[in-house]
């Protein structure tokens, strides 16, 4: 299978006269799962926001499969992003949301899960905090896209649900290039086939996760 490839380039972003990016690059394929980690306030967020094109850049370049993509719009069929907030309203079922979300042919697959069987007849708004990102998580990784951003997606899991969004993040990264940032750094290490960190609006490529010490992310011991 032909792997697709994502490339952002030049992306820059000021505020207040202050970098907040700059020039920033990322490459990620079709099986890749690319852990990006980095402290608050390091451009993390932002750059996913801009790469989905929900916050604006001075500038930036966007292709897939080597064809330029100037307008959020061309994105969306390309890539679906997690927020950090919730983002189903709380008047829906469960069962609505994912009516809503994922193909008829691939309800079924959906439903074989015990987490979304024991929620399936709840509404959005009597869900724990935890069962609410498990569905939101399973639904973006769900959708028909070649390209996933996950923007803190262990808030508010237990280590059980945890284990089960590494396991699908594992199995969708098969068919799909994932992208995932998250102040879990054990398991953004655990999931992530290539690692990169997020310092003074740069983004640096890590060859290994030892990096994540000698650059000061980590202290020695913690990985």
């Amino acid at each position: 299978m032909l792997r697709s490839v994502l490339e952002v380039d030049s992306i820059q972003k000021r505020y207040d006269g202050k970098n907040i990016i700059s020039d920033l690059y990322l490459k990620c394929e079709t099986n890749d799962i690319i852990g990006i980690l980095g402290r608050n306030g390091s451009g993390k967020s932002t750059f996913l926001k801009i790469l989905f094109g929900i916050v604006t850049a001075d500038f930036k370049f966007v292709r897939i499969d080597g064809s330029p993509k100037s307008k959020t719009k061309d994105l969306l069929t390309e890539v679906s992003y997690l927020p950090q907030d919730n983002f189903i309203p709380n008047g829906f079922s469960v069962e609505k949301a994912i009516r809503l979300s994922i193909t008829k042919d691939k309800l079924e697959h959906f439903y074989e899960d015990e987490m979304i069987q024991a929620i399936r007849n709840k509404k959005i708004k009597h869900l724990s905090s935890g069962e609410l990102r498990y569905l939101e998580i399973k639904l973006i990784l769900y959708k028909e896209t070649k390209f996933v951003l996950l923007d803190e997606p262990y808030n508010g899991l237990s280590p059980l649900m945890i284990e089960k969004v590494n396991t699908l993040i594992t199995k969708k990264s098969k068919a799909k290039g994932i992208v995932i940032t998250d102040h879990n750094y054990e398991n953004v290490i655990k999931v992530s086939t290539r690692l990169a960190l997020m310092k003074e609006g740069k983004m640096h490529h890590l060859k290994d996760k030892s990096e994540l010490v000698t650059r000061g992310y980590l202290k020695s011991g913690m990985i």
